[in-house]
């Protein structure tokens, strides 16, 4: 195994990791008060919309060449960065 389908399959567990995150948001969000609710709602769009572009690298990094990947990396690994900082603030700010 290549070292960039290391990579694909390490980032494709970590989106899926993040799914099941963003899904327990959306359970507390269901069973939070009315006024509460629009501040999970809202930060769960922002993480799904953060998570829909994390995909997107994911699918341009599994198309690049063997060769090219390494020039997509940092850019991925900046979404990744983001996008875990942002579902770490979501569940220290709605516990």
């Amino acid at each position: 195994m290549s070292m960039k389908e290391v990579y694909e399959k390490k980032l494709q567990a970590k989106l899926d990791e993040w799914n099941a995150d963003i899904d327990k948001l959306k359970a507390r969000a269901d069973s939070a008060e009315a006024d509460i609710q629009l501040e999970y709602y809202k930060k769960i769009e922002e993480l799904r919309s953060q998570q829909d572009s994390a995909r997107k690298k994911l699918e341009e990094l599994k198309a690049s060449s063997d060769d090219a990947w390494e020039d997509l990396k940092a850019g991925i690994d900046s979404a990744w960065d983001s996008l875990s900082g942002s579902i770490k603030s979501a569940f220290s700010r709605f516990k």
